[in-house]
């Protein structure tokens, strides 16, 4: 699973993704910072199973503190989207196609409205978000909407002369966006649209089309950015109104603490609602007062920065992932060298126990006898559905895994 950071240009994206990914990014206060796309690590944080089973584990592809659990995730940060770029306008089709492989997408917005919507400084408040939010969207629907419009009426000629089906045409034309012939189908059904008969679907219904495919294939949330300045908060509840997932951010605030972590100055795990100064003479006098002004403003405030928030809703809440344990001996919770619950997978939402086998090793699959849930020794089937923070053991053709 991948997620997309997108948003217009000069908002703050490349600051949320260094946030996150501790990668050093171009970061500048003028459009167009980022102009190749930044691929980085960010983590998942979740609750690991380990005191619950009253265990100690040992960690292989992740990390545990304190009984949280930091799973290693892919996010991307594109470039800035402008107006016009569905007509190659600034980074345009570059853009596009940098985010179609996304399967969920952070939409940064600059909350305090003190970016115009090309990204240039105005004053703070001067400026409404939401035209930001409905422009972007708006250039992607018609990107999207020109993909299917190419070479439209000698498509549906072919397909009502020969008694082809335009859902396999849509559904190849779209399958660069990651969308399946289920997807194309169930919005079909929702528009009502005749399918023997595309030839009098209207430019209107073509575009309604590609707005719902995206909002079934790239999900989003608001990272209502810039949180912490004054002209923030009414901008915040505006966006909220319109009834979007909305999570206020300060993303430089979540980098200044990771860094502050990072070097030792404070306590700190990504997505915690405070921090504690570790050494407060270590600190220089504009350390303090950054600190300071990030405790009042933003933890004090939003109990938190939103940056961790915001890349769990994300993969929890918009692509419904799950996190399984999978682990070698049912009753040691470990794997063959003893480690415990060495690993955790995230999975999409209604994968299966021999999805899971896949997902460890080809050839746990190709074996799979059954599974068992480690918590009450129960045998699952292949197609049994797997939940959130369960700890399951793969039997694969006489060998455990």
């Amino acid at each position: 699973m991948l997620v997309g950071v997108v948003g217009k240009p000069n908002v703050g994206k490349s600051t949320l993704f260094a946030a996150a990914t501790l990668k050093d990014v171009p970061i500048a206060d003028y459009p167009f910072t980022t102009i190749q796309p930044n691929i980085g690590i960010a983590h998942l944080r979740t609750k690991c199973v380990c005191r619950e089973m009253g265990v100690t584990d040992s960690p292989r592809n992740s990390t545990c503190i304190d009984g949280v659990r930091l799973i290693p995730v892919k996010i991307v940060d594109v470039a800035g989207l402008v107006e016009g770029a569905a007509q190659g306008r600034g980074l345009g089709n570059k853009f596009l196609d940098e985010i179609r492989q996304a399967d969920a997408l952070i939409h940064v917005v600059d909350a305090s409205g003190s970016t115009d919507i090309e990204g240039r400084k105005v004053p703070p408040g001067s400026h409404d978000p939401l035209g930001d939010v409905a422009m972007v969207e708006h250039e992607f629907d018609l990107w999207a909407f020109g993909l299917l419009k190419k070479d439209w009426e000698k498509v549906y000629r072919s397909l009502e002369q020969s008694g082809g089906k335009i859902i396999d045409h849509l559904a190849e034309r779209l399958s660069g966006l990651s969308v399946t012939l289920a997807d194309v189908e169930l919005v079909i059904q929702r528009l009502h649209l005749r399918t023997e008969k595309p030839s009098m679907w209207t430019d209107e219904q073509l575009l309604q089309f590609v707005i719902e495919i995206r909002k079934l294939t790239k999900p989003s949330l608001l990272a209502a950015n810039k949180a912490d300045l004054p002209a923030s908060l009414p901008n915040i509840e505006k966006l909220k109104r319109t009834g979007r997932k909305v999570i206020p951010c300060a993303s430089e605030a979540e980098l200044l603490l990771r860094r502050a972590a990072e070097h030792g100055l404070v306590e700190y795990l990504p997505g915690d609602g405070r921090f504690a100064v570790k050494n407060p003479e270590r600190l220089s006098q504009a350390q303090s007062n950054a600190l300071k002004m990030v405790d009042e403003r933003v933890m004090r405030v939003f109990g938190g920065t939103g940056v961790q928030e915001a890349i769990n809703q994300a993969f929890f809440d918009l692509l419904k992932a799950i996190v399984v344990f999978p682990v070698e001996d049912e009753t040691k919770l470990s794997d063959k060298l003893g480690r415990i619950l060495p690993d955790a997978f995230i999975m999409k939402g209604g994968s299966t126990a021999l999805d899971l086998a896949r997902t460890v090793h080809s050839e746990l699959a190709e074996g799979f006898l059954y599974a068992i849930d480690a918590r009450n020794g129960k045998r699952l089937g292949a197609d049994h559905v797997l939940g959130n923070r369960d700890i399951v053991k793969i039997v694969s053709g006489g060998k455990r895994g």
